[in-house]
């Protein structure tokens, strides 16, 4: 390292650049210095010449040396300030308390909460988290639910795609066979009647709700028309006309009847709004989000923003109406899930991140990351590395807004379920982050501040009386494990990611008890199309084998691969052939019923032994991804007897 460079890897520091990092076989790499400026540039950090190095240090040093706008501490327990503090005192109710100080460091209140606070006569907040998170109910018996997605459920009368209103009909039937809790796919906004943007993964926004799961039904209003679709989901048409249907209803409203809908709307909520009939107006004239409207209206606040509101004010309701509907909906079906008897109802997904043309980009701002998009770096399990095409918040962004969106969006998530699942919940410790227009191999690791965010999903979740999984599949940075343990924040344990060192795979009683024991997710084979080869099927047509494996080799492997799990799951018995799947379903759902796990669950498609998965990551048209359909309604399908024996399996434990 030269003097000259030495200020450069002071700043990434400072902004929270990794400059080194290990991949999943322990070689450790160095980000270029070309890279580090590509990155900090795009953060919003002048890095051309020393002087404006040595500047922008000095302006994050002085910012993180300030009293933040939200200080966030445990229960109990000393705040960490910058300074030391010889007076605090907190809000309770009308009056201020005082706070013990002990040296220099005041003592948070015991209880769990958010508090105005007073240091040293700086007013700030200060949020306290409680110790960890509940837990899933335990009732006698270790609980246990379904995965499913929610446009693939098929109503008895057809339809395009399930709605909440099919997912309303689908908790009560899984509750019936003996289901604790239904997870779900993401639910967040996309952009409205767009039949290109259907991924829930790649949303317009987290802090809103997707308005084409909406049934006006769950409400007491008319149902809409139905719009037949066959075998897969045609999205492309399925959802402008579902938006076309939407509007044809609230035009029949009566003024009251959608005030009854709307209710009092907060104001992000509105702005999601205008965000909708924006998009609607522009993306037929080729925009593909905000960034490609007329520049006027890429500020929310400006005028013309506010004036096209006013003119189009009844479009802004319908959107309004739209979201409203949803949150209604999605209520009313954790209501109905605990009504039939389940102990946890809906388990919701957080995305990791947002489409970077959507609405949480557009009116948030810089609180997200500008220039910037989210994705894996290359390793030997992903030689080319990975770039998703989304973003996410800015950490220093967080910290200025006292972190009020991000806290938000958990409130949101966990406002209708008794869970939520953080995906990738690595990235609340670190970011691959790339500039636009980089492949993977441009980026860096953009580090977060992972204490705080815990805290906060802690005391979220504790208000909420929700429990929280956090997705913790690959390689974990350092301490993740151990801190999201002591939270009490579930790991994934996924039949197909339990292997041990020999490469056998796990026994049954070694699966953590902080954990969700899982026989697959959306992006992996199901267990009828690994037996049988399905998945191979289609990584040798999409030319995804690893390299230097042919199909004949796949084939060996995978051979091998059956032996060491059927000797694991069953073992007693002949081992089934490929075509022969339903066995290995079997076996492997009593070995995940057969942990320790404090919750189950298990994809619809294994279940029903399914053999085509929803998603395969790394595809977008070359795979049918989210469009894939059950061939008749949920009462139908677990009605079947080798169903049946299944669900008793689950239900024995």
């Amino acid at each position: 390292m030269t003097d000259a460079l030495e200020p450069l890897h002071a700043l990434a520091d400072a902004a929270g650049l990794q400059r080194r990092w290990r991949d999943v076989e322990g070689r450790d790499y160095v980000v270029p210095d070309a890279t580090l400026r590509g990155v900090l540039r795009a953060l919003g950090h002048k890095v051309d010449t020393p002087r404006q190095i040595g500047a922008t240090l000095k302006t994050l040093e002085a910012e993180h040396g300030a009293l933040p706008t939200l200080v966030i501490a445990d229960a109990g327990q000393p705040v960490e300030l910058h300074s030391p503090c010889s007076q605090a005192e907190f809000a309770d109710g009308d009056t201020w308390q005082p706070l013990e100080i002990r040296d220099g460091k005041p003592v948070a209140p015991p209880e769990p909460g958010y508090f105005d606070c007073r240091f040293d006569g700086e007013e700030t907040r200060l949020a306290v988290a409680p110790p960890h998170c509940p837990l899933p109910p335990h009732q006698g018996q270790r609980p246990w639910g379904a995965s499913l997605q929610i446009p693939s459920l098929r109503p008895a009368g057809g339809g395009a795609f399930g709605t909440l209103g099919d997912l309303a009909k689908a908790v009560e039937t899984l509750a019936r066979a003996g289901a604790d809790a239904a997870a779900i796919n993401p639910v967040h906004a996309l952009f409205p009647g767009n039949g290109e943007g259907f991924s829930p993964y790649s949303p317009s926004s987290r802090r809103f709700l997707n308005g084409a799961m909406a049934d006006p039904a769950l409400l007491g209003l008319p149902a809409l028309p139905d719009f037949q679709s066959g075998a897969l989901i045609d999205w492309e048409s399925a959802l402008p006309a579902r938006l076309e249907h939407m509007r044809t209803l609230f035009d029949s409203l009566s003024p009251q009847q959608r005030a009854d809908v709307i209710g009092q709307p907060e104001k992000d909520e509105v702005l999601h709004a205008v965000f909708d009939a924006l998009d609607c107006h522009y993306r037929p004239k080729g925009a593909k989000g905000w960034r490609d409207w007329p520049r006027q209206y890429r500020n929310p606040a400006s005028k013309a923003v506010a004036n096209f509101a006013a003119k189009h004010e009844d479009e802004v309701e319908f959107h309004l109406f739209i979201q409203s509907l949803a949150r209604a909906g999605l209520a009313e079906v954790q209501d109905r899930a605990k009504a039939a008897g389940m102990s946890i109802g809906l388990v919701g997904d957080l995305a990791v991140g947002v489409d970077p043309g959507g609405s949480d980009c557009w009116a948030l701002g810089d609180v997200m990351l500008r220039g910037l998009t989210i994705g894996a770096p290359p390793d030997p399990l992903g030689p080319h590395g990975q770039n998703w095409n989304i973003t996410g918040f800015s950490p220093e962004g967080l910290r200025r807004t006292g972190f009020a969106p991000w806290i938000a969006m958990i409130r949101g998530a966990l406002a209708s379920g008794g869970g939520l699942r953080i995906d990738h919940a690595f990235g609340l410790a670190r970011l691959w982050v790339i500039p636009e227009g980089g492949g993977p191999g441009d980026g860096a690791y953009l580090t977060y501040p992972f204490e705080d965010l815990l805290r906060l999903l802690t005391l979220e979740a504790h208000l909420a009386k929700a429990f929280i999984i956090a997705e913790d599949l690959g390689t974990a940075p350092h301490g993740f494990s151990d801190a999201i343990a002591r939270r009490k924040m579930l790991g994934m344990r996924v039949l197909w990611f339990e292997r041990a060192a020999d490469d056998g795979f796990v026994g049954a009683h070694d699966y953590d008890e902080l954990a969700v024991a899982m026989t697959g997710t959306h992006d992996t084979p199901t267990l009828a199309g690994w037996w049988s080869g399905k998945d191979l099927d289609w990584a040798e047509s999409l030319g995804r084998l690893l390299k230097g494996v042919d199909r004949q080799k796949a084939e060996q492997v995978r051979d091998w691969d059956r032996g060491l799990l059927w000797s694991t799951i069953e073992g007693h018995t002949p081992r089934p052939a490929p075509d022969q799947p339903t066995a290995a379903v079997d076996a492997a759902m009593a070995h995940v019923a057969r942990t320790p796990s404090m919750l189950a669950i298990v994809p619809l498609e294994d279940l029903l032994g399914l053999a085509q998965q929803p998603n395969i990551p790394g595809t977008t048209t070359e795979h049918p991804n989210w469009r894939r359909r059950l061939d008749a309604s949920l009462d139908e399908l677990l009605a079947a007897p080798v169903v049946r024996a299944r669900l008793k399996i689950l239900r024995k434990g």
